[in-house]
């Protein structure tokens, strides 16, 4: 299947929900990223800030960049000047550093705080009281140059429906809790961002906003040298 198909194939199942398609692009050649942006895919998000960097530099600048991988501190730099969300902010340092990237770039850049739901330590991500604390704290009105715009989360890697379905439920929970219970000017609680290839379709059910997919579009991914 092409990938126009296969985006074709997901819009489809798209169709009558939340879920807005972000085409994970990571690995993947400039070429294949031009045939699913000519088929009208205009979000792609990257892993890596070396190759967002590059892509960014020579595709069409109608493109939106989502940079969907964890994000050191020390890359911040290299794309606060045009990306359009960061998926993955894992920490109050990192989302400081953002504000500070953020300002000497005069903009506003839009961040999602990563939950930490799986039951893999390896996975990152603000725990529920860490994430009640900071938005509960004078620090977030400080950060004039970032704005918190949802939440994002990785279930546990498992073929276990029940336990993916209910760390999404909980993640949705988290949200309407935390919107309906904070609200401050840096906060703009709008999506979740949760489900991948292997779990999309149970993310979507749970109300995600924003499914990140690679594989089923691109194909499986080649590592070698990445």
């Amino acid at each position: 299947m092409s990938v126009t198909e296969s985006l074709n194939t997901i819009r489809k199942e798209l169709e009558g929900t939340s879920a807005k398609l972000v085409a994970v692009s990571k690995t993947k050649p400039n070429d294949l990223i031009m045939e699913a942006n000519d088929a009208g895919q205009r979000v792609f998000g990257e892993n890596k800030v070396q190759e967002l960097v590059e892509k960014q530099v020579v595709l069409p600048k109608d493109i939106e960049w989502h940079m969907i991988g964890h994000l050191q501190r020390n890359k911040v730099k290299y794309i606060a000047p045009f990306v359009h969300l960061i998926h993955g902010v894992d920490t109050v340092k990192l989302l400081k550093e953002i504000n500070k990237e953020g300002k000497k770039n005069d903009r506003v850049i839009p961040c999602l705080l990563q939950i930490h739901i799986a039951a893999e330590e390896t996975k990152f991500g603000f725990s529920i009281n860490e994430i009640e604390e900071f938005l509960a704290s004078d620090l977030l009105d400080e950060l004039t140059s970032i704005s918190i715009v949802g939440l994002m989360g990785m279930a546990t890697n498992t073929t276990d429906e029940a336990q993916v379905r209910s760390e999404f439920s909980g993640l949705k929970s988290l949200f309407d809790h935390l919107k309906s219970t904070y609200s401050r000017p840096q906060l703009d609680l709008k999506d979740i961002s949760m489900g991948m290839s292997g779990d999309y379709r149970i993310a979507v059910e749970e109300r995600s906003t924003m499914v990140r997919i690679g594989s089923t579009i691109f194909g499986a991914r080649d590592y070698s040298g990445k």
